[in-house]
């Protein structure tokens, strides 16, 4: 018969002296401690961290331990995601072996992975941010290539201005024409106009 609790002390006495500093036993029933996790320096010294909490059922290890991120340091979502889904894909392949120091060497990986993309990401990021740049440049420059749709957007818009322009025009000769006096109504406002002709005619 399995002595499930000989093994679970074997394994924590283990990782205590594998993981001197990053060790912590936060409760012994049931058992639960947690390993904290750091990648190797990346390019420009920058690390990612995450903390993994265990706690044993008592049947570990024919039973899986109970595991959680309690913490993380500069991961985004989708690598704690990553990071879960590894768990539980390395639990199951070990499932009846102690298994804790397996899960966080392959979680150790996977954060050193993380460091070097997190390179690669920024250069993408900084190309992204290049590219939208000069999308905006060009924007710039080009103004709006002309469609069918907005020109004939365009041709209502200024045929409205047009008749607007005309329509005021007509208005304003309208009202001029109401200020404009008749001949008649010239005459009878100055008597020198019958002789002015006749002073031209005789000069």
């Amino acid at each position: 018969m399995t002595d499930y609790s000989e093994e679970q002390r074997n394994e924590l006495e283990a990782l205590e002296s594998i993981y001197p500093d990053s060790f912590t036993v936060l409760s012994e029933n049931p058992t639960t401690f947690t390993i904290t996790v750091t990648s190797e320096a990346g390019e420009n010294g920058e690390t990612v961290q995450t903390t993994l909490k265990f706690t044993y059922r008592e049947k570990y290890p024919d039973e899986t331990p109970l595991y959680e991120i309690v913490s993380q340091e500069n991961l985004d979502d989708n690598d704690v995601t990553d990071i879960i889904k590894l768990l539980e894909q390395q639990v199951e392949e070990n499932l009846g072996m102690v298994m804790i120091f397996t899960l966080v060497s392959a979680v150790q990986e996977k954060l050193n992975e993380i460091v070097d993309q997190i390179k690669t990401r920024r250069e993408e990021e900084k190309k992204q941010k290049e590219r939208e740049a000069e999308e905006e440049e060009k924007q710039r420059f080009h103004g709006t290539p002309v469609t069918i749709e907005n020109f004939l957007n365009w041709k209502a818009k200024f045929d409205a201005e047009l008749l607007e322009i005309k329509r005021k025009k007509m208005k304003e000769e309208e009202q001029a024409g109401k200020n404009k006096l008749s001949g008649k109504q010239l005459f009878e406002m100055d008597h020198n106009l019958d002789t002015s002709d006749i002073q031209f005619l005789e000069e």
